[in-house]
């Protein structure tokens, strides 16, 4: 049984053309909280989808400036993981959890 902080790691998957393209070459793309290391993150997807990381790249996403109304505001910061799985194995986006 998974552990609860692993649903607490993976917020989402990103599915976007290039994330699709990314899926090719054995990666998948996953949404995660700022504080998240790249630990969590593998263990996190070995754990719920019972397949073997290889690798974790994270990226900070800088939130966009917006006006809405002439208010200026600002969207949230976006942490994302690249995952690169082992050869052999792969995880199904779409389906969910």
């Amino acid at each position: 049984m998974p552990a609860p902080r692993h649903y607490d790691t993976l917020i989402a998957p990103v599915v976007t053309e290039k994330s699709t393209l990314l899926s090719e070459d054995n990666k998948v793309v996953f949404r995660v909280p700022l504080g998240a290391t790249k630990k969590d993150i593998a263990e996190a997807v070995e754990e719920l989808f019972k397949v073997k990381v290889k690798a974790v790249n994270t990226l900070v996403q800088k939130g966009k400036t917006k006006r809405f109304r002439g208010i200026k505001g600002r969207r949230d910061d976006v942490k994302k993981a690249v995952v690169t799985l082992e050869e052999g194995h792969s995880i199904d986006v779409t389906t969910g959890l």
